[in-house]
C-alpha cells in the first residue's frame, strides 16, 4: 500500500506509531539474514567437532549464498502474485523451516539442506526489505528507511558472534539457531497488522528461469572457485563468472518477463549506473573477511579482538548512513553518492599504507579507523543509491516495475559479495604465504574496485536522457 506523505519527513515521522510496525518488519527480515550469516561463521567449528563433516565446512556459506541469491530473483514476482503480508510469511515461514532443520541436524548433510531453505528464506526477507520501503512509505522517507534497514548489517556484525560464541562456548550450538527461530516467529506475529493492503491480484507472469540460471551459475562459480587456494582457479572462476553475468545482461535486454525493471536498458537512463555503482561499492565491504585475520597474524590480537577489528567496518557503515540520510537537497544528495567510494578509496589507501608486522598501539588505532573509514564511505552513500534505484522508474499502474527496481538492489549486492569474496581471495592468494603482503595486495588491490565505483557514482548521477521515463531525483 501506499501511504500518505506525512507533514514531517524526519527521523521522528519515520520511527512515529504509524510507521513503527512496518519498520520492525523491513528491518527484523534483514537483521534476521545478517545475524544468522554471523552466527553460522562463529558456531560452524563447534558444530562440525560434534556432528562431523569438516570436508564440507566451507560449503555452507556457499550453499546459502546460492538459494539466497535464487529467491532473491523472485521477490518482485512473489511479491505481485501473493501481496505483501503472505510474502513476507513464505519468506519468514522458509526461514524457520530451514532453522528448525539446522537446529536439529545430524550431520553435515543435514546442516547443508537447512542452510539452504535458510538462504531461500533469507534472500526473500532481504529483497523484501527493499522493495516494501518503496510501497509503504512516502518518498521522503525512503533515504531514511534505507538506512535504517541496511544498518542491521551492522547489528548482525556484532550480534551475530556474540550470540553464536556464546552458545559455542557453553556447548549448545544447536540454541543459537532455536533463538534465532524464535526471533523470526516474533517478526511474523508484527506481519498481519504491520503490513496491509494486500494487492495479489497481480497477473500470473511466468517464472524467470533463464535469468536465474545465469545468475544462480555466476554467484555459484565464483563462490565455489573462491574456496580453493589456488590462484588459477580463483581466476578461471571469476572469468567464468563475469561471462555468466554478461548473458545475463545480454538475455535481460531481450526478455518478455525480466528480473530487473525495462528502465535499465533503456537509452540514457541512469539506472544501470545506479546498480554498477551499488556492486562496486557492495565490493569492497568484502575485506571485511579478511581483517580478523590479519589482526591475529600480523598483530597478535586473540580471536576475539581480532573479530571486533573486522567489525569496524560494519560499524563505520552504520556511523556514516544515519546521518547520510537526513540529507535532502538533490545537488546534496548527488554529491554524497560521489564522496563514498572516494571515501572508501582514502580507507583503504590508509589501511594499505598503514599494514605492519608487529604494530604499536598507534598503528593499530590507525587501522581502525581507517576501516571505520572504509566502512563510512559506503554508509554515506548507501541510502541515497539505493533511494535513486527506486525512484528510477515509473509504474505502469501495477507496481511491479517499482516492485523489481527497489529488489534489485539486493539481487546486485548478493551476487556482488560473490564476487567480492572471490576478488579478496585472489589478493590474498597473490601475497601467500606472507600474510603482510597479503594485506597490501587486498587493500591496495580494492582501491582500483573503489575508483571504479567512484566513476560508477559519476555516471549514476546524471540527470536520465529525455527518452527515459523519469529524471533523477
Amino acid at each position: 500500500m501506499t501511504l500518505t506523505e506525512p507533514p514531517r519527513a524526519g527521523w521522528g515521522a519515520l520511527l512515529s506509531r504509524r510507521y513503527l510496525g512496518v519498520l520492525v518488519v523491513l528491518a527484523g527480515g534483514v537483521a534476521l539474514y545478517a545475524t544468522n550469516v554471523y552466527v553460522t561463521i562463529s558456531l560452524l567449528p563447534s558444530a562440525v567437532a560434534d556432528i562431523g563433516g569438516e570436508r564440507l565446512y566451507a560449503w555452507s556459506t556457499t550453499i546459502f549464498l546460492l538459494a539466497s541469491v535464487g529467491s532473491a530473483v523472485l521477490v518482485s514476482k512473489v511479491l505481485a502474485g501473493q501481496g505483501a503480508r503472505r510474502a513476507y510469511l513464505i519468506a519468514l515461514g522458509l526461514f524457520v523451516a530451514g532453522t528448525v532443520v539446522c537446529a536439529v541436524a545430524p550431520s553435515m548433510p543435514a546442516l547443508l539442506a537447512g542452510r539452504a531453505v535458510q538462504g531461500a528464506g533469507g534472500g526473500l526477507l532481504a529483497g523484501l526489505g527493499y522493495a516494501l520501503i518503496r510501497s509503504t512509505l512516502p518518498a521522503p522517507l525512503w533515504a531514511r528507511a534505507s538506512a535504517l534497514v541496511s544498518a542491521m548489517w551492522g547489528v548482525g556484525t556484532f550480534v551475530g558472534p556474540a550470540l553464536g560464541g556464546a552458545f559455542a562456548e557453553f556447548g549448545v550450538w544447536r540454541g543459537a539457531f532455536v533463538a534465532l527461530g524464535l526471533v523470526a516467529v516474533g517478526v511474523a506475529a508484527v506481519v498481519p497488522r504491520a503490513l496491509h493492503g494486500e494487492r495479489g491480484d497481480a497477473p500470473a507472469q511466468p517464472f524467470p528461469v533463464v535469468a536465474l540460471v545465469l545468475l544462480a551459475a555466476a554467484a555459484l562459480v565464483v563462490s565455489t572457485a573462491s574456496l580453493f587456494p589456488v590462484l588459477s582457479v580463483n581466476l578461471v572462476g571469476i572469468v567464468a563468472g563475469l561471462l555468466l553475468i554478461a548473458g545475463f545482461v545480454a538475455y535481460e535486454r531481450r526478455a518478455g518477463v525480466r528480473v530487473l525493471p525495462a528502465e535499465t536498458f533503456r537509452g540514457g537512463s541512469r539506472l544501470r549506473w545506479i546498480y554498477a555503482a551499488i556492486a562496486l561499492v557492495s565490493m569492497t565491504a568484502m575485506v571485511e573477511g579478511f581483517i580478523p585475520l590479519f589482526g591475529q597474524r600480523l598483530a597478535g590480537l586473540a580471536p576475539l579482538a581480532a573479530g571486533f577489528l573486522g567489525a569496524a567496518l560494519a560499524l563505520g557503515w552504520t556511523l556514516g548512513e544515519i546521518p547520510s540520510a537526513g540529507a535532502e537537497r538533490p545537488a546534496a544528495t548527488r554529491r554524497i553518492i560521489i564522496a563514498g567510494p572516494l571515501v572508501i578509496a582514502l580507507g583503504l589507501a590508509a589501511a594499505a599504507l598503514t599494514m605492519r608486522q608487529d604494530p604499536g598501539g598507534w598503528l593499530l588505532a590507525a587501522w581502525v579507523v581507517a576501516f571505520l573509514v572504509t566502512g563510512a564511505g559506503t554508509g554515506i552513500a548507501w541510502p541515497h543509491l539505493a533511494t535513486s534505484a527506486m525512484a528510477s522508474v515509473t509504474d505502469a499502474g501495477d507496481g511491479t516495475e517499482g516492485d523489481k527496481a527497489s529488489a534489485a538492489i539486493n539481487t546486485v549486492q548478493l551476487v556482488a559479495n560473490a564476487f567480492g569474496a572471490a576478488l579478496t581471495g585472489v589478493a590474498v592468494n597473490l601475497g601467500e604465504p606472507d600474510p603482510l603482503r597479503s594485506a597490501h595486495y587486498l587493500f591496495a588491490g580494492f582501491l582500483l574496485v573503489a575508483a571504479l565505483g567512484v566513476a560508477a557514482a559519476v555516471l549514476s548521477t546524471r540527470r536520465n536522457h529525455p527518452d527515459s521515463v523519469t529524471s533523477a531525483p
